[in-house]
């Protein structure tokens, strides 16, 4: 059985913005039949929180994320270039 995957979604204060970001991308990936498992951060906890995550997506400047890929982006919140963002995300858990 494969590895489920872990992906941290970080924003400013952890509070609204990397909920909707998350349960947006939770639904996106029900929908295609893929299970993973979303964390929930600020920006400045994602160094010590991105161990073990296989993806960070964020709609602000992080660092510290070592070689976990970022997919930096507001999307989820606009809904302009989510289909391409979530692309970018299934390609990073298929390869990763």
């Amino acid at each position: 059985m494969a590895k489920r995957k872990r992906i941290l979604v970080a924003c400013g204060t952890a509070i609204a913005t990397s909920t909707v970001v998350a349960r947006k991308i939770e639904e996106e990936l029900e929908k295609r039949g893929i299970k993973a498992d979303i964390t929930q951060c600020k920006a400045s906890e994602v160094p010590s929180h991105v161990e073990g995550h296989d993806l960070v997506v964020t709609t602000t400047q992080v660092s510290g994320t070592g070689s976990v890929p970022v997919i930096r982006t507001v999307s989820f919140l606009t809904g302009i270039g989510m289909e391409a963002d979530m692309e970018k995300i299934i390609g990073f858990l298929k390869d990763g």
